[in-house]
């Protein structure tokens, strides 16, 4: 069975334009990528979860921050890892620069027997939506198109 990820696309309105909050990987292998591997907050959750919960909670384990609001139901895209992604978008505002991001440990280097704890994310920023489509996941851009389409900016 394939996975399967819930999150939250944080949008604001800045002087009449939407932008939206995205977040970078973090580990060793996303150091040096930019482009198309930015990302909503976002994390698998099992199929006995309630999936919006585990937006919430996935959104606070990347950012430190706990959301609320009027969460929009957006359609789930699948990435190219056939992992099913499903979202919610919500109207709210936070500082980027201030994000705490859990942590995760992994093998590094390869092979090499010692284990490194590295943070899920290790920045975020707000982009406007020319530029947030270049650097979200290109799965994920569907998410940004159906936000613009349902709040009409």
């Amino acid at each position: 069975m394939a996975k399967q990820s819930a999150g939250i696309l944080l949008y604001r309105k800045t002087e009449g334009k939407l932008q939206v909050f995205l977040v970078h990987p973090g580990g060793p292998f996303f150091k040096n990528k930019d482009e198309g591997n930015w990302s909503i907050p976002k994390g698998e959750f099992l199929d006995e979860e309630d999936p919006l919960e585990a937006a919430k909670r996935e959104f606070k384990e990347e950012t430190g921050r706990a959301i609320a609001g009027k969460f929009i139901l957006l359609n789930p895209i699948t990435q190219k890892s056939g992992k099913k992604v499903h979202a919610w978008a919500v109207e709210g505002d936070m500082d980027h620069l201030s994000i705490k991001s859990n942590q995760f440990e992994m093998e590094w280097p390869p092979r090499s027997g010692k284990q490194q704890s590295f943070p899920e994310v290790d920045r975020a920023e707000w982009f406007d939506m020319d530029i947030a489509k270049v650097k979200i996941n290109p799965a994920q851009a569907g998410f940004i198109e159906e936000l613009v389409e349902t709040i009409g900016l």
